[in-house]
């Protein structure tokens, strides 16, 4: 190993190089897709944005281990298809963003953890996130 070279340094070298090869998302199964068919339902698809607000309101929920909602308010929710897939999100384990500033931004790294386990379950980053709107009547 290189004197400079640090052992944070090659994790976050590996993981980078991990999200950003090809990487092809498991499909849904007929479950997850309906629970995310029913959260974005009567709501309207946006343009991809690259960074939200933390909101204190903001809510997370967990469609499967590479797609999370951000819901906003009853209006907005935020879809956002993770780069890589963050093992063990969908058996409960805790996700630890790692973003600098009041926002989450694509590419912010995230890992999943299982805390009574004291174990690292997967690493991935953040997509682009999709405001999902209820239209204006």
């Amino acid at each position: 190993m290189r004197a400079w070279m640090k052992p944070g340094m090659i994790w976050a070298s590996l993981l980078l190089a991990g999200c950003t090869g090809s990487y092809e998302p498991r499909p849904l199964t007929d479950k997850q897709a309906a629970e995310l068919d029913k959260a974005l339902a009567g709501k309207v698809a946006g343009e991809k944005v690259s960074c939200i607000n933390r909101e204190p309101q903001t809510n997370l929920t967990v469609i499967s281990n590479n797609v999370l909602l951000y819901r906003v308010s009853r209006k907005l929710v935020y879809r956002n298809d993770l780069i890589g897939s963050c093992s063990g999100l969908t058996h409960g384990d805790t996700m630890i963003v790692r973003s600098f500033g009041s926002q989450l931004c694509r590419g912010d790294f995230t890992t999943t953890a299982n805390l009574q386990a004291g174990i690292t379950t997967g690493a991935c980053a953040l997509g682009d996130f999709t405001p999902y709107r209820t239209p204006r009547p």
